[in-house]
């Protein structure tokens, strides 16, 4: 497809959902399956000033769509950083595959092949004001899809728009349907701020106003793991090269491992520049590791916040044992209060919406 015909369905897809739809709950209930968008790839969004009108708030949720990267977790064909040993470590013919660390062989093609991303831009996203605008980048855990999981199931675009975070939504797909955390090319140096700067691409077109890229590219980035998202979100800290960005991180029963890679960032970008926040939020699945943590910065001399009352600001580190008998599977919509997500994103200070819609998210449950 040339430039132009992309250039059309993007806006087409955009102004479809803002003329016609009300909610995202809407869009699932009207429209199963995400609007498919091949993105800017071969036709990239031009950087340069924006008029006033460029930047102004969106009027309706543009989007969710989903939208295949050139820069993407998988597929992936290097090494496995904890072990230096091949992730792809089977090939029969022309099929590859891994084996997990739980003994299941899963096959290239049907568990490491998806490039795409889901992006959502929620009423009233505001870019007039950078400084305080912010992208969140959702790591999801095991078995999960970008439709079926992330969108329907747990509810992730319609958590934030619930929120008031003046915030766009990133969501990059890892490891189709199956038990496996792996980060892929999120090991590699550099390449988490290699996907950021296209996301930034991608965000813009999505607006239909290419002239944003270059505000996009600039945006604080809060990142979100579950469960199993641990482990790129650790890379993504360690080696990804996007530090000046981030401004906060947030697990949702996600401190399986790499206690180490969380340990030093804390240290070096909460406690010592105060230029981001920690929030661990756990279940009993996940609370020896938690308690670990925190022990581990307390002896380094990190204050920390237990308190139930979330107020997120720079240089802060908290944790919230979510009480007994909480299901981990059901951590994203439900756990301490019900969409705990939402509670969460409200709790990060100084990047509101000034502009509001009325009833963002229709309340209508989706099946």
């Amino acid at each position: 497809m040339n430039g132009p015909g992309i250039r059309q369905q993007l806006l087409g897809a955009a102004a479809l959902a803002v003329a016609c739809l009300s909610s995202l709950a809407i869009v699932a209930a009207e429209n199963p399956a995400a609007p498919e968008v091949p993105g800017p790839n071969k036709h990239p969004a031009q950087k340069g000033s924006c008029s006033t009108e460029a930047t102004r708030p969106v009027p309706g949720a543009m989007g969710p769509v989903l939208v295949p990267f050139r820069t993407s977790p998988f597929p992936y064909d290097g090494e496995i950083p904890s072990d230096n040993k091949p992730f792809l470590d089977y090939q029969q013919g022309t099929h590859r595959g891994h084996t997990s660390p739980r003994g299941r062989l899963h096959l290239e093609e049907e568990a490491y092949s998806d490039t795409r991303s889901l992006l959502y831009l929620p009423p009233g996203f505001n870019l007039s004001r950078p400084e305080h605008a912010l992208i969140v980048v959702f790591f999801h855990g095991n078995y999960a899809r970008l439709r079926e999981d992330i969108l329907l199931r747990q509810r992730v675009p319609q958590q934030l728009a619930g929120s008031g975070l003046n915030a766009a939504l990133v969501v990059p797909q890892f490891a189709v349907n199956i038990a496996d955390s792996s980060a892929g090319r999120f090991w590699q140096t550099g390449v988490f701020n290699q996907y950021l700067a296209e996301a930034a691409e991608h965000l813009a077109a999505l607006r239909g106003e290419p002239c944003t890229q270059s505000i996009f590219d600039r945006l604080g980035v809060i990142l979100v793991a579950y469960s199993g998202g641990y482990n790129p979100a650790a890379y993504a800290l360690a080696v990804g090269g996007a530090d000046a960005r981030v401004r906060g991180v947030i697990l949702l029963d996600a401190l399986y491992g790499e206690t180490d890679k969380f340990d030093k960032w804390i240290e070096r970008s909460v406690s010592a520049q105060r230029s981001a926040f920690f929030f661990s939020a756990y279940s009993d699945s996940s609370r020896t590791e938690n308690l670990a943590l925190q022990q581990s910065l307390a002896q380094h001399g990190v204050i920390i916040n237990t308190s139930p009352h979330l107020r997120l600001t720079q240089g802060s580190a908290a944790f919230l044992f979510a009480g007994p008998g909480i299901d981990h599977t059901t951590f994203v919509t439900s756990a301490w209060v019900s969409d705990p997500l939402k509670a969460v994103l409200s709790a990060i200070e100084g990047f509101r919406m000034s502009v509001r819609t009325t009833n963002p998210v229709a309340p209508r449950t989706i099946h």
